[in-house]
């Protein structure tokens, strides 16, 4: 009967011989080295896990009711040296992989810029990272590339051996931009910008995805990473350049629209500011971006201070092109009350001074003045 178990695996393990692995062979070295963390954390696991099954089935085995000649020691109840064996290896494994992961949460973190392109190549010095601008939509990824002017939606190329800098955000909820053969996995979320410092080492085409889920589109927002050549990578910024689409914020409101299976699509220019109005989340006319209300509040808020920095920032906006993007509503807490009851929305307070004597009777004096 083995023998025929042993043929009747032999197509599961044919099947399972195509699989590819990336996580554990990626062609990029940030990747690789996750890869690495994941096999070694792995193996230190296997040095308990591997003696105590094994030792399960010898016990099992060799203590089993039929086998007379075993050892019965029913008075027995301590070994110091099992008990050192017991809880020494497991604490110098917890010990190793502490280590490693405080040594590699430092490294891999995906803040820190890279300080190598390949285990043999260090980075060159004054060499410029390919920036590269990344939106979560509802169910697609746009690709925004400022050192070009250029945009793509579900396709991205990087040159190899170049360090690519990820700004990240998302348009209406958290996501996470994963590509298996690049870097882990990081999270979008809106109003909010994280970033990812990765580099691929060798061409071709990679899958990326979204491994967060995000909605009824969450299993098409797919798009292909292009590993390429400087000069392929230049043929595909000018193939991007010359398909004439352009991105401003009208064409962003567009695209921001939930759309599920998005073909791949290119835009030859871009709005430098619409990245920057994604993440402060005012893209649409009239809406003021969240560094703003934040410069506003650090002035005063409500008060002469804020309100000089609403009026700054007014300024600042029609100089740069966006009047449409300034604060119109600022107002006092009496001025808001004084507007409210002469529309008759709401009844004005009627305020009752507090005598001397209910102040000194203390809080529940205070409670119905």
């Amino acid at each position: 009967m083995s023998r025929y178990r042993a043929i009747a695996l032999l197509p599961v393990m044919a099947a399972l011989s195509g699989c590819n692995l990336v996580v554990l062979n990626p062609a990029g070295d940030v990747a690789s080295q996750q890869g690495d963390l994941v096999v070694i954390s792995t193996l230190l696991m296997l040095l308990i896990i591997v003696p105590v099954m094994a030792l399960t089935v010898l016990f099992a085995w060799r203590y089993r009711q039929s086998n007379n000649t075993a050892r019965y020691e029913p008075d027995w109840d301590h070994s110091t040296q099992l008990e050192l064996v017991i809880w020494a290896a497991p604490l110098l494994i917890i010990i190793c992989l502490g280590a490693i992961t405080w040594v590699t949460t430092h490294k891999l973190d995906p803040y820190r810029p890279l300080d190598r392109i390949a285990s043999d190549k260090p980075l060159p010095a004054g060499a410029k990272p390919l920036e590269v601008q990344v939106v979560a939509l509802d169910w697609k990824w746009l690709f925004v590339y400022p050192e070009y002017g250029i945009a793509s939606v579900n396709e991205m190329a990087a040159p190899v051996d170049r360090q690519i800098r990820f700004s990240l955000t998302a348009s209406s909820v958290m996501n996470a931009f994963y590509v298996p053969a690049l870097a882990g996995m990081i999270y979008t979320m809106p109003g909010m910008e994280t970033k990812l410092h990765a580099v691929i080492n060798e061409p071709g085409t990679y899958k990326g995805f979204s491994s967060n889920y995000s909605g009824a589109g969450f299993s098409h927002m797919r798009f292909n990473f292009l590993g390429l050549s400087n000069q392929d990578f230049d043929g595909w910024v000018s193939k991007v350049k010359s398909s004439g689409g352009s991105l401003d914020r009208n064409a962003y409101l567009t695209l921001e629209k939930p759309s599920e299976a998005v073909p791949v699509q290119h835009y030859g220019t871009v709005d430098p500011k619409l990245f920057n109005a994604v993440v402060n989340l005012c893209v649409r006319p009239g809406t003021m971006c969240m560094s703003d209300m934040a410069a506003i509040d650090r002035a005063g808020g409500l008060n002469a201070g804020g309100k000089a920095a609403a009026d700054a920032i007014l300024r600042a906006n029609t100089l740069a092109g966006f009047p449409d993007t300034q604060p119109t509503g600022l107002c006092t807490v009496a001025e808001a009350v004084d507007a409210a009851a002469n529309s008759g929305a709401v009844q004005r307070p009627t305020v009752t001074p507090i005598s001397a004597s209910a102040v000194q009777a203390g809080p529940q004096r205070l409670a119905n003045p």
